[in-house]
């Protein structure tokens, strides 16, 4: 198992979307998600049709520095971004919880 960290301290479990496809899908089919997903590549953007609930999404850089962040209301859709190569996905929520804020530096410890 992976966990999504900041400044040494634990955030949350996190999944990888290794495949094309299971980014693609994403977080598309559950009820909710306790936990971080983490896209990479994901210069396409995120989409949230077909959500069953809404998403916090932090757009990073290449050093998973957070560089934006939005919540996406199921059926919207982020733009394309060469700037921002890595996604974390969240259930809306988790990033106030976590103190998430542009500029933090994240780490993957598995």
């Amino acid at each position: 198992m992976a966990w999504l960290m900041r400044d040494g301290k634990v955030l949350a479990a996190l999944e990888a979307a290794g495949s094309r496809k299971a980014r693609r899908r994403g977080l598309l089919g559950r009820d909710g998600f306790d936990g971080a997903l983490l896209l990479r590549p994901a210069r396409l953007g995120v989409h949230s049709f077909g959500m069953r609930f809404e998403l916090d999404v932090a757009l990073c850089d290449h050093d998973l520095t957070v560089r934006r962040m939005v919540c996406l209301r199921p059926s919207r859709m982020t733009r394309p971004s060469l700037r921002y190569p890595c996604v974390i996905e969240a259930e809306a929520g988790a990033f106030e919880r976590w103190r998430l804020r542009p500029g933090d530096q994240l780490e993957i410890k598995e």
